[in-house]
Parts: structure tokens; C-alpha cells; sequence
């Protein structure tokens, strides 16, 4: 990519040159030294493939070398690793070209081979800091890419041309404006960068229209883009000021990149005025970025004082006297901190090789602590990449645009767009009575912990669905007419994944009986037995639930036995369960114990046919109508009839 231009801010000294004279060994390092790093590596490759004798081997590994330095200036970075590993197997002397290959082939992506040559680099040179984070940046790196994040990214074929488009931004007042940087083929100028072999950027933007459509980009109005290199900008909060990246070259002097602003009058912006932050002359400033309430411009600079590589500072724009800052060691590595963008006044976004990252430049996302710190998070995969991943700019929510090069061999940036789709959280099941029937339109009301109050409905078959929120705790309540409500509480974890759960409720009806499953008893007793109370918390529970209702607690016993001892044992049964309840906390005045001994036969349901295949729905399963079944299924039916339920007496307990 372009970075090294208006990216990394190459601030190289000009060299007064008469011309190349032939792949000379010389001019390629002339043209290296002013930049010139397309140039120099073709005059490079001319030499290379001309060093054929044995006793040329030294040489061909140090122009291997300086070669394989071009390819990286220039994002090359399968060439780069090629050279590189041409300058080590001809003896390069210098062990710097083994960090160099390593850092080569982790920009490639190659995360194994990159941790080998990491790991051989730091024998010879244990404390360099720079191969100990690129180490652990390819070892990050191998993680990331098994734990993408649910970014959604794309290039953004409209806006991209041929060549290098990079470093969006959107205008204050919405998002329907996006200013970037390009370097294709209709800019100002003819003359190509010897540094890129690319024309000298401009700044373009792209308008939506009244449909909110994006449309082709276009040159900016105005004075602003000029045969030299315009780009990466950035606004004052209300829009009118545009600060600018824009490169200085001049024959036999010191070359580099400055801030310039321009002011917009209507569509138009002004020729650019240049922004002084300091008298040194040396040192490049570039890569501008205002917060948002306009009182502090970022930048990127090389200027010293800072901890190595190009560093984020910031100055004061209302008290600019004695303000400049550098952002300090959370932010700043040894290696390139670049691309800062205030997305709030706390929170920045910017691009760096010197924080651990998947390969090149990441996305990192900062923010201030209370302590003045700053916490660093890379962005992860999708949105960084083993290429040059940069230049991140807001829009609606989570979305916007980015910079990278991925994907293109020539090293070419393009514009992608990235947006992190709402997750899609939802709970569904169904609304059942007793009988495991479907209760249709049933009503159902989530409250959450977060203080969320919802209101579904249930569809007639009895279904539900509705979305719900991440790490929220919700109490879900459903209810129906001639059902008593049913209350579930459900809590969604925080997996960054779509995802379904599933929750059914079970609504007693109030117009019939309804036996409580699982309730057990001693023979011949009318102990609880232990067994039996979890299905009694459970009627607890649903008592409390709807607290306007008392009930009749009935038992029944099986035919065997006479009337009377049935009537008194089914009787106690009743009244062990109503005790139980009451020492659960329901009032004993909501709550009537009824013996019914053998005198009501249970009736089949619909659920017990299905249950049972051997009765008939509708059968009743009387003395007379069990003597006539076979033996096994006579035990069935008595085991049936031997149950306890309850009966809904009223709804309006204590209403009035």
C-alpha cells in the first residue's frame, strides 16, 4: 500500500540525482534513499539478475536484502519474504534480515512459519522488544482466526478503482457523505510517485442520494487536490474545516508529510493552508483526526520523544500553547502507531504493527480508564487481516467503512465496509394445558432485569416466538381465558452467536379438575413421601402466581377397600397436602381438602389415551368397566383412578 507515503509519513532526504545511468548499485540506493521505493526495487531486481558468479554471492545477498526492504515498503509481501530469504541464504551478514523475513510472512498470514522465524530472530537477540511482540502476534493471531467476531465485512466495490482507495471518512451531520483517499487513474496530475509508481493521491467523496442510495464517487469542489499527494482528512465538528495529510517534495531539500486545513464555502473547499505544530522541519506530521467536541487534533508523527516508529500525539486546538502530547505507552509501541480516529471523546480507533495482531497494521479499539490509561483491544477477524488493516471511520451504529489491502497481490488498498449485525435472539415454544393440548391466543408478559416490559401474543395453535436481548434475565408470565397463569424465568447467556431457545408453559384450566403428577404416598398411608414435594413446591409456586384463586385439594383411592375407610383415608391424603402448602406459605383459607374415596372414576383424557393405548378417550374407568379388563391393564386403571387434584372454586380472593 501507499503507507509509507501519507501512511507511515516517510520523511527520507532528498538526493539530487541526474538519472540512472544503467542499474547501477548506486542509483538504487539513491533512489532508496529519497523513497523512491517503486523505482529502487526494479533497479534492485536489474542487479540481482545480473549477480551470477559465486564470488558475487555477498552482494547478491545484500541487494536480496534491499530489495526484499522495497517489497516491504511498498506491502509486497510475498515478494518481501522471496528476498528476504534470498539475502539469508547468500550470507546477508545483518541478523535484522531474519526479524524482517519473519515479519514478512506473518503480514502473509503464514502464522506457523512466522513464529519459527520469530523464535530464531530472538536467540540471537533476546531482548529486542519489537520480535517478542511480533512473536506474540502471530501466536494472537492464530486465535483470532479461530474465533472470528461476528463483523460482517465487504469490499466496497462502488467507491474502489484500480488503484489504492483508502482512509474513508464520513462528513459531520450524517452519514450520507463519505469523503477517502485515491490514487486512481482520473486525479490531478499525470506524473507517477516514484515511491509507489502509482499517480499522487486526491481527495474524493461519494454522496447518497434521496434514496438513500450511495452514487458514484467524484473529485471534491474546490482548491484542495493539486499534483502533489492530498489525503486522509478529517472535520471540525460542524463541517466546515477539513484537516489534511499532504506531502512535501522538493529537490535538495528535506522531504515529508504536514496538516493542512481547508474551509468550506457552499460545496467548495479552499486551497490548503498549512497547520504549523511545531518549527521542526524534520519531522513529518500526518493523519489528523478532531474529537468530537472539536477541542483536540490527533496526529501522527515521527517527531522525537516519542517511543520509537511513528507515534500518536495530540494538540490542544482552542489553548494550542504547551499542549502537545504524545499519547503515551498504552497507545505508542516501537513500532508504526498510526490512523487515530476519536469515535467519542473516550474511545479511539487506530492502526498499529507494534501491538500484537494478525500481520502489518490491525484495528485497535482504545479506551480511557479513570486512571488516564487507555485499555487496547484489537479488533479481531474479520475486520483485521494478515495485510494492512486501517483507516476505520463510524457511521450508523456499528458499521462503517474501513481500509485494507487484502486480498489484492499488487499490495493496493481498497474501501471495505463492515457492520456487526444485530444479534438475532429469540425464545419460542408452546402454550399447553394439562392435557398437553394447545391453548390458542394466549397472552404472554416478559419483564427483564434490564427494565424491559414486553407483551406478546401467542398464536392460535398455540405457538410463540418473540426476540429477546443477550445476558438479560427476563420472569416470563402466560395466561389465557379459563386458564390459571404459568410463570417461567429465563436468563440469556452473552455467546456473541445467534441463537433459539425454547421454553414451554403448562396452564392449569379453572373449569375442570387437574391432577398433580408425581404426588406420592405410602400404601395404606396418607404420608407424603418425599419424592412427592417437588411436584407441590411446583403447586406452591403456581398459587403464588395467582394469588386471587383458592382451590379444592381433592384425593382419590383405587376400588379397593370399602367406601367408608377410602372416603377417610382419601380425606387424610387431601388434608397432608393442604398442610404441606400451608407451611410453604399459602393461606389455609384458599385452600379446601376434599376425600372423594372411589366415588369419582377417572374419566380418559386425550393425553392418558395416548399414555395408555389400551382405554379409549372418553372411557370411565368404573368398578365394573376394570373387572373386565385384563389382569395387567386392571392394575393400570386402578393406578389411574388413585390420584390427587385440584379444582379451581374461585378467582377473586380477596379482590374486593
Amino acid at each position: 500500500m501507499n503507507r509509507y507515503l501519507l501512511y507511515i509519513l516517510v520523511a527520507a532526504l532528498a538526493v539530487a540525482v541526474t538519472g540512472c545511468g544503467g542499474a547501477k548499485l548506486a542509483t538504487a540506493d539513491e533512489q532508496m534513499a529519497r523513497g523512491e521505493y517503486y523505482d529502487a526495487s526494479k533497479t534492485y531486481r536489474k542487479i540481482y539478475n545480473k549477480l551470477t558468479k559465486k564470488e558475487e554471492r555477498p552482494l547478491r545477498g545484500e541487494v536480496a536484502f534491499k530489495m526484499a526492504e522495497c517489497y516491504t515498503r511498498l506491502n509486497m509481501s510475498a515478494r518481501a519474504s522471496a528476498a528476504y530469504q534470498n539475502a539469508i541464504r547468500y550470507g546477508y551478514p545483518d541478523s535484522i534480515a531474519q526479524l524482517h523475513l519473519a515479519q514478512a510472512l506473518h503480514a502473509e498470514g503464514k502464522y506457523p512459519a512466522a513464529i519459527k522465524a520469530y523464535e530464531e530472530f530472538l536467540m540471537r537477540a533476546p531482548q529486542s522488544e519489537i520480535a517478542r511482540s511480533g512473536l506474540s502476534g502471530a501466536r494472537e493471531a492464530q486465535r483470532l482466526r479461530q474465533q472470528p467476531t461476528r463483523y460482517v465485512v465487504r469490499e466496497a466495490k462502488l467507491f474502489n478503482s484500480r488503484r489504492a482507495d483508502f482512509a474513508p471518512m464520513f462528513l459531520p451531520g450524517g452519514n450520507d457523505v463519505l469523503y477517502f483517499t485515491t490514487t486512481n487513474e482520473k486525479v490531478t496530475g499525470n506524473k507517477r510517485s516514484e515511491i509507489t509508481g502509482m499517480k499522487k493521491s486526491d481527495i474524493w467523496m461519494a454522496r447518497k442520494n434521496e434514496r438513500g442510495e450511495w452514487q458514484r464517487p467524484e473529485p471534491v469542489e474546490g482548491e484542495l487536490n493539486t499534483e502533489l499527494d492530498e489525503g486522509i482528512v478529517s472535520f471540525s465538528p460542524d463541517g466546515s474545516t477539513m484537516y489534511l495529510s499532504k506531502a512535501r517534495r522538493e529537490p535538495n531539500a528535506n522531504t515529508g508529510v504536514e496538516i493542512y486545513t481547508s474551509q468550506r464555502s457552499d460545496a467548495k473547499w479552499s486551497a490548503p493552508v498549512k497547520f504549523e505544530i511545531t518549527a521542526d522541519t524534520l519531522s513529518s506530521y500526518g493523519h489528523p483526526a478532531v474529537s468530537p467536541d472539536g477541542q483536540w487534533l490527533y496526529f501522527t508523527s515521527d517527531m522525537p520523544g516519542g517511543f520509537g516508529g511513528k507515534d500518536i500525539w495530540r494538540v490542544n486546538l482552542k489553548e494550542r500553547a504547551g499542549s502537545l502530547e504524545n499519547l503515551g505507552e498504552f497507545i505508542n509501541t516501537p513500532g508504526d502507531d498510526v490512523f487515530p480516529y476519536m469515535r467519542t471523546d473516550s474511545v479511539m480507533y487506530f492502526a498499529s504493527d507494534g501491538h500484537p495482531g494478525m500481520g502489518g497494521l490491525d484495528i485497535f479499539r482504545a479506551q480511557l480508564t479513570p486512571s488516564g490509561g487507555w485499555s487496547v483491544v484489537n479488533m479481531g477477524v474479520p475486520v483485521n487481516s494478515a495485510a494492512d488493516d486501517f483507516g476505520i471511520t463510524f457511521g450508523a451504529g456499528e458499521s462503517g467503512y474501513l481500509s485494507s489491502n487484502r486480498g489484492d497481490a499488487r499490495g493496493y488498498d481498497h474501501l471495505f465496509s463492515f457492520v456487526l449485525p444485530d444479534l438475532k435472539i429469540y425464545i419460542s415454544g408452546m402454550v399447553l394445558d394439562k392435557d398437553e393440548e394447545p391453548v390458542p391466543n394466549a397472552v404472554i408478559r416478559i419483564v427483564g432485569n434490564d427494565g424491559s416490559i414486553q407483551k406478546e401474543a401467542g398464536k392460535a395453535d398455540g405457538s410463540f416466538r418473540f426476540p429477546l436481548q443477550r445476558g438479560v434475565s427476563y420472569v416470563m408470565m402466560a395466561g389465557a381465558k379459563g386458564f390459571l397463569n404459568a410463570k417461567q424465568e429465563f436468563t440469556a447467556d452473552n455467546a456473541e452467536e445467534d441463537a433459539e431457545y425454547g421454553v414451554d408453559f403448562i396452564l392449569a384450566s379453572i373449569n375442570k379438575p387437574v391432577v398433580i403428577e408425581n404426588v406420592f404416598y405410602d400404601f395404606d398411608r396418607a404420608d407424603l413421601r418425599p419424592e412427592t414435594k417437588t411436584a407441590l413446591d411446583e403447586m406452591a409456586q403456581m398459587l403464588n402466581d395467582n394469588p386471587n384463586v383458592t382451590i379444592e385439594m381433592a384425593s382419590h383411592t383405587d376400588r379397593w377397600g370399602t367406601e367408608e375407610y377410602n372416603m377417610s383415608l382419601s380425606h387424610r391424603r387431601a388434608q397432608s397436602v393442604i398442610d404441606y402448602l400451608i407451611s410453604k406459605g399459602i393461606s389455609a383459607d384458599r385452600l379446601q381438602p376434599q376425600g372423594y374415596g372411589k366415588s369419582r372414576p377417572k374419566t380418559i383424557t386425550k393425553r392418558l389415551a395416548r399414555e395408555y393405548p389400551q382405554f379409549k378417550e372418553g372411557d370411565v374407568l368404573t368398578e365394573e368397566y376394570i373387572s373386565g379388563l385384563p389382569e395387567e391393564d386392571q392394575e393400570a386403571a386402578d393406578q389411574i383412578n388413585r390420584r390427587t387434584e385440584f379444582q379451581v372454586l374461585s378467582i377473586d380472593y380477596r379482590m374486593y
